[in-house]
């Protein structure tokens, strides 16, 4: 088990013993539930603070919790919500695992704000202009959730996305 799912079975764990209710049923209180999610939300911002300070990335963090760094800025076009974004890209659990890349599956393509896409991906592009090279790391509120993506990203994990962004189109 992770620390992060280890410290969230503790939490409800400390949370049960609190109190039961006459059938046996756990309550839950909001507060209870809102506590837990932030301590994993501060346990995620501490395991990528620290993967950034290991690769010396000088990453900026957005008001979603998205931290991006554009390393090669491009003179293209900016991108924006409807246009169809055309990139390059690598997928990599913070462990380093690498689970996509477009070296086996081709250029990504989506069009920008109909989603399909993690939002933090969508929220990456939007920084960018065409020829513009970056990295983003996002916590699983921008990535793929409490499920993972049910293939190669376990559930509640941080990735790193490599991005160039190659091409804009209408």
């Amino acid at each position: 088990m992770n620390r992060a799912a280890y410290i969230l079975l503790l939490i409800v764990t400390l949370a049960a013993c609190s109190g039961r209710s006459n059938n046996g049923m756990v309550p839950m209180s909001k507060e209870s539930l809102m506590k837990a999610n932030r301590g994993l939300v501060s346990l995620d911002q501490e395991r990528i603070e620290s993967y950034a300070e290991r690769h010396h990335w000088d990453m900026q963090t957005s008001q979603t919790g998205l931290w991006y760094q554009i390393y090669e800025h491009g003179d293209g076009d900016s991108a924006q919500t409807g246009l169809t974004a055309h990139i390059n890209y690598s997928v990599s659990l913070l462990d380093g695992t690498l689970c996509y890349t477009s070296d086996s599956t081709g250029e990504k393509t989506f069009r920008i704000g109909k989603g399909g896409v993690e939002s933090g991906l969508e929220e990456a592009i939007l920084m960018m202009r065409v020829g513009d090279k970056g990295r983003f790391i996002m916590p699983p509120h921008l990535a793929h959730g409490l499920l993972g993506d049910e293939n190669k990203i376990p559930a509640r994990s941080i990735i790193v996305y490599k991005v160039d962004l190659i091409n804009l189109t209408r």
